[in-house]
């Protein structure tokens, strides 16, 4: 079920996570060579993501918000 990004935030890690309209929450992170997301690093990057679809396993299984 795809669901657009509202915001981020950065977890205890640091790493970023994508907030989602639905309430869930998605790690987005850049970590070459396995996932490679050049954008998550800047502010305009994660900018340019807002309103884009992601696909939201938690929906799929029922899961409440984060």
């Amino acid at each position: 079920m795809k669901k657009p990004i509202t915001g981020f935030h950065q977890d205890e890690n640091r790493d970023w996570v994508a907030e989602l309209e639905c309430g869930h929450f998605q790690h987005v992170r850049h970590n070459p060579p396995w996932t490679n997301r050049p954008w998550v690093v800047s502010e305009e990057g994660r900018a340019s993501k807002r309103g884009r679809l992601l696909e939201c396993r938690k929906c799929e299984q029922g899961d409440p918000p984060d």
